[in-house]
């Protein structure tokens, strides 16, 4: 199985990884095939993801793309954040192992659930 040198690059020096405990939103995600879990956690400003973090449970894939979904997502829009797709973080890190593109759906998907998740919680009466 070959990767990426950016796979690699994530796997050795995930960025953003560490729990945040005064998160505005968190989200989980697991893959039961594989066993690999992960939970982002978001600090959001005015609609726009201004802090991102996670603690990822897995493989090489499942950790270097949740470290690139979180870059991709910082800084964003929430609107924004919920149109990155598999395709777009395995694009950012140069491809996956045919085998690892699922990992791929962790990242998105814990991502997605997060925003949903503050959506549900600060949805206003007139929203």
């Amino acid at each position: 199985m070959i990767y990426s040198v950016k796979v690699i690059e994530h796997f050795m020096s995930p960025q953003n990884a560490y729990s945040m405990p005064d998160a505005d939103a968190e989200g989980s995600f697991g893959d039961p095939s594989c066993g690999d879990a992960l939970t982002f956690y978001l600090k959001i400003k005015d609609n726009y993801i201004q802090e991102i973090s996670y603690l990822v449970f897995g493989c090489v894939a499942s950790i270097a793309t949740s470290s690139m979904t979180s870059v991709l997502a910082k800084g964003k829009s929430l609107d924004e954040a919920l149109k990155i797709t598999e395709e777009d973080v395995i694009e950012a890190l140069d491809g996956l192992p045919e085998n690892k593109v699922h990992c791929s759906n962790l990242g998105v998907s814990a991502l997605r659930n997060a925003i949903n998740n503050y959506f549900k919680a600060n949805r206003t009466e007139d929203a």
